[in-house]
């Protein structure tokens, strides 16, 4: 754990505010939950709380599925970093952090799909292989995270991978509601 050296007193509520700094650099936004954890040396811990996160063994299977059965390379991502992938390496993907055109990409809650002639954007800034397609997973109205196709290919993706992809997001959806 590293001290930041910001002190902070607890309120008449029991309210704390995480300094301006931390949030930005942990991209921690309004509303965004948190799980508190505390030790027996008296430690309390924040950590950013990630509903898809507790889906990682069936976002797995999923990507695994949409890569066997339609060849395409998936990603599964929370808002913040890579959670499941499939047709790429693994260590270069999982627990990645999601780069800002990605995350821009999210906040626009709807689908997008690369055009030919339109810039490339990456999932993470680590990879070299573009979005194809990403749709965002919602919960209860909340953006939690998004499914995307990826690819080093130089043609839009065609009407079968949109469908794909976005069936991934609500099927993931449907399962966080659940």
């Amino acid at each position: 754990m590293k001290a930041t050296g910001i002190v902070r007193r607890i309120d008449d509520l029991g309210r704390v505010v995480i300094p301006k700094e931390i949030r930005r650099t942990m991209r921690i936004r309004e509303g965004d939950p948190l799980e508190i954890y505390t030790d027996h040396d008296g430690e309390v811990i924040f950590k950013k709380y990630s509903p898809i996160g507790e889906l990682h063994s069936f976002a797995s299977s999923y990507a695994e599925t949409l890569n066997k059965s339609c060849g395409l390379k998936v990603v599964i991502c929370d808002r913040d970093t890579v959670i499941a992938c499939a047709g790429v390496p693994k260590k270069e993907y999982v627990e990645s952090k999601i780069s800002a055109e990605a995350d821009e990409l999210i906040e626009m809650r709807s689908e997008y799909a690369w055009t030919e002639g339109e810039s490339e954007k990456f999932i993470t800034s680590r990879s070299n292989e573009k979005i194809s397609v990403l749709c965002p997973i919602t919960m209860s109205g909340d953006i939690i995270g998004a499914v995307a196709s990826i690819t080093d290919d130089k043609t839009p993706a065609d009407h079968m991978e949109k469908k794909m992809i976005q069936t991934a997001a609500s099927f993931l959806s449907r399962q966080l509601e659940e």
